[in-house]
């Protein structure tokens, strides 16, 4: 097989968008992370709440997650 027979891996969508879906994704992370910091700074024993602790770092995760691989993208690292 030749060098010259195989084609160049390209990316699925448009470059131009990586950046803004970035900079949104983790504008959000940064949201939900002053969320949690807060609220666990100013709740009480008796207001804490184990759940919604739980469902701040889940939706905290998974926009990082996103973002972080969009990030990676826009830089040039195709995973």
């Amino acid at each position: 097989m030749e060098l010259k027979a195989t084609n160049r891996y390209t990316i699925p969508g448009n470059l131009a968008v990586f950046p803004y879906l970035t900079m949104g994704l983790l504008a959000i992370v940064w949201f939900f992370t002053r969320w949690y910091f807060v609220y666990e700074a100013t709740s009480t024993k008796h207001t804490h709440d184990m759940y919604k602790k739980l469902l701040i770092s889940l939706v905290t995760l998974l926009f990082i997650d996103f973002g972080v691989l969009f990030l990676l993208l826009w830089v040039g690292i195709y995973i």
